[in-house]
Formats: structure tokens, sequence, C-alpha cells
């Protein structure tokens, strides 16, 4: 595996826009030391693609960029890891509380789309009509 990475390497390899590369840059998210003209090209390290790679997996748990910088950072320093992994647990942990209310919730809103749903197919067969489109 490559030591360094163009911008389009880790584009195409993380199936990223360039420009979502930048903002994660601009975020504080990936340090690409500079080369070229007037410092134009970006030079990803190894360390910059784990970082893209922590972070995408920080975004499909829902989590925040803040968040997962906060996260990921922790582990750049080389203490005792009890610490990060606690903080992690903490940060999991409230994500976990608000993904079970927003499931509660899409819950109740489903029960009440199928009552109204039921309401309306009684309503209907009493006036002798016929569903279209609609499954039972």
């Amino acid at each position: 595996m490559a030591t360094h990475y163009s911008i389009s390497d880790l584009a195409r390899e993380f199936d990223l826009t360039t420009r979502a590369i930048r903002f994660y840059e601009d975020m504080g998210l990936l340090q690409p030391e500079r080369s070229g003209p007037a410092g134009r090209n970006r030079v990803y390290s190894g360390r910059d693609r784990t970082r893209l790679k922590l972070t995408l997996r920080a975004k499909r748990l829902g989590l925040s960029l803040t968040e997962a910088k906060d996260l990921i950072d922790m582990y750049d320093s080389p203490r005792d890891t009890g610490p990060q992994l606690e903080k992690f647990l903490v940060v999991l942990a409230d994500h976990k509380r608000q993904l079970e209310a927003q499931m509660a919730e899409l819950q109740a809103n489903l029960e009440e789309v199928k009552s109204h749903e039921k309401e309306a197919r009684s309503l209907l067969s009493k006036q002798g009509g016929k569903t279209k489109g609609a499954k039972p």
C-alpha cells in the first residue's frame, strides 16, 4: 500500500469528491503536506488516509464531524488508551440514546399511519369503493 496519496487517490478509494476531502481538511481532520508550485498539490500520508477512514466510519455511525475529530485526535496521542475508550463509550452511549429516541418516534409515526390507513379503508369499504394502488 502506498505511503503517500493524492487527493484523487483518496477520492477514488473512498468514493468521495475532492471537495469533500478538502472540507475534511478544513475541519482539521486531515493535514496533508503541500508540494508543487505555490504548494498547490496536496500530499496525504498514511496517517491522513487512516483518519479519513475513521472519519467515514464515525459518519456512518451518525457522529458529528466534531465528535469524530475529538475521538480521532485522542488516538493520535501515545497515552494510555483507557481514557480514550471511555470517551468513545460515552459518545456511543449518547448516540445510541438519540437513535433509540428517533426509532421510537418513527415507530409511533408508523403506527399512526397504519391507524389512518385502516380507518380510510374502512370508510371506503362502507361506501362500496375499491382502493386503487394501495395494498390491504
